[in-house]
């Protein structure tokens, strides 16, 4: 928290969304979505969002509002770049399927025909995971982010430390979100190729697509030469919340917050490209055309037409059965229906960027949204649903007061939690060992090295960029509660002593979904 305090420098501007002048004027069926756009984005504190549509090969809108810079007041344009998240993960099934056309990669083959060094844990997911397991969430492993989210191991070195990382399901049995395999379907591409992700990308994608400022990691975003948006996100601190945490409340992390952008250059192939507005709608279209852009078939239909069709049941039914249908996962693609019409999408999100990709591929309608600020940030979806009831002729459902409902709801459930946890608390009670013993670096074979440092009469826990202070709960377990990362680190951190009484391990909850992470004193 004192890093954010740190490095970030809030804003504390009173901004209005603004339409940019420039722009495709709005055509007549989507008559009041200028409106609609700039009640939402104000709702949700959003500072700038692009919004482009399609519809039978046609630009129907591409539009900016807000501000890319709040602070230079410089305006949204089609053209501005932003971070699209995990929206890049279809990118790399399309270059996966490229080599399934070329007869150089088999989507039912194990994995370890082409990477012989590829291990999991379990070993039967080892011998059978195959390259369509890899992009369809169903490994047996859930997220395990905090491997790579602010870290700083590369590429191949993630790739290597998966073998160490507890799964939670047995193989196939469900659908995990997981970036890690994502990861691992790129660097199999550069294996087989021997190439980068980052050429290939470019090269059989962004060029025959026309995505000419289109690029693979924020090293190539320059908000100051270029219509680059700058990063941010809303923080929310009522005195309440920081009564409850122990935390002091530092205005410095409170409403919106410019951020530094964040390197995900390692997990790449899950989420690092960097697009607009403009150019996404041409890789929608070439989704809708099956493969095909500009008159060439890129990718054949037939491997198009797998991306869009259901491969996994992705959980139970949806809340809002009528509107919205049983929720699927394609290749690297959500597959559902809005409305009684087929959905193709997919979300992104990153530090200080949220992002939306939708299409009906029978309707021949795209949807492509951009926003510059993460947190709480459900305009893209919202905005993309109103674009849909509007050009379908349908009267439009209030995704507002539902969304809001669902968020009202959602406190309710962490206030309860932290009530509970709070209830569980042993009172009066003190660590077994002075606070110097348990300072020093732990160690686990996946996640590497953490460190416990002293800093005054408490404990700070340090793991690469993070630094988040521990707060004594009781006995030998600590509280740490980290909210401002899009990864937070949260829970009890429980430090373990040998048979001669010496802590000698401290278990994280870094992953949610299966025990504690412990790690070994370094001696």
């Amino acid at each position: 928290m004192r890093r954010y305090a740190a490095l970030c420098a809030v804003l504390l501007v009173l901004f209005a969304p603004l339409a940019v002048a420039q722009n495709r004027s709005t055509p007549a069926d989507l008559r009041g979505l200028d409106q609609f756009v700039e009640e939402v984005m104000k709702e949700w504190h959003v500072p700038g969002l692009a919004l482009g549509v399609i519809r039978d090969g046609n630009t129907v809108l591409v539009k900016g509002y807000g501000f890319r810079d709040v602070e230079q007041r410089l305006p949204v344009t089609p053209r501005t770049l932003m971070a699209i998240g995990s929206n890049s993960k279809s990118f790399t099934v399309v270059l996966m399927g490229m080599l399934v056309d070329s007869g150089k990669l088999s989507w039912d083959r194990p994995v370890r025909t082409y990477l012989p060094d590829f291990q999991l844990k379990d070993p039967f997911a080892t011998q059978e995971m195959t390259p369509r397991d890899l992009v369809t969430h169903r490994s047996g492993l859930p997220r395990h982010d905090a491997l790579w989210y602010g870290r700083s191991f590369g590429r191949e070195e993630l790739y290597r430390r998966l073998q160490f990382l507890e799964p939670s399901a047995s193989f196939r049995s469900r659908w995990q979100y997981q970036n890690l395999m994502f990861l691992t379907a790129g660097y199999l591409v550069e294996r087989i190729t021997g190439r980068s992700w980052d050429d290939l990308i470019r090269e059989r994608i962004f060029v025959p697509l026309e995505m000419r400022r289109s690029n693979t990691s924020v090293r190539n975003l320059d908000p100051e030469s270029d219509d680059a948006a700058v990063a941010y996100v809303w923080r929310e601190c009522p005195e309440s919340r920081a009564a409850s945490s122990g935390y002091p409340q530092n205005s410095a992390q409170c409403g919106l917050v410019r951020v530094p952008y964040r390197n995900i250059d390692a997990v790449g192939p899950a989420g690092s490209i960097n697009s607009s507005v403009e150019e996404m709608l041409h890789y929608i279209q070439f989704h809708i055309d099956s493969g095909a852009y500009g008159g060439r078939q890129l990718l054949s239909k037939q491997n198009a037409r797998e991306m869009q069709t259901p491969q996994m049941l992705v959980g139970s039914q949806e809340i809002w059965p009528d509107e919205l249908g049983m929720a699927t996962y394609g290749l690297g693609l959500s597959v559902t229906a809005y409305r009684g019409r087929k959905l193709v999408q997919h979300g992104g999100g990153i530090d200080g960027f949220i992002s939306q990709m939708s299409w009906m591929p029978k309707e021949r309608i795209g949807v492509m949204v951009l926003t510059n600020q993460s947190g709480n940030n459900p305009v893209p979806n919202i905005v993309t649903r109103r674009v849909f009831d509007l050009l379908l002729g349908l009267d439009p459902i209030d995704w507002v007061a539902r969304v809001k409902e669902q968020e009202r709801q959602a406190r309710e459930r962490r206030e309860q939690q932290r009530k509970e946890r709070e209830a569980q608390r042993k009172p009066g009670t003190r660590p077994s060992h002075p606070l110097e013993s348990y300072v020093g670096e732990y160690e686990h074979p996946g996640y590497g090295k953490l460190a416990v440092r002293a800093e005054g009469q408490s404990l700070l826990l340090v793991l690469d960029d993070f630094q988040a202070p521990l707060k004594h709960y009781h006995y030998d377990v600590f509280e740490i509660d980290d909210p401002l990362n899009l990864v937070p680190l949260s829970g009890l951190v429980t430090f373990l002593m040998d048979k001669k009484g010496e802590i000698d391990r401290v278990a994280v909850p870094l992953e949610p979904a299966v025990s504690d992470i412990v790690f070994n004193r370094v001696k």
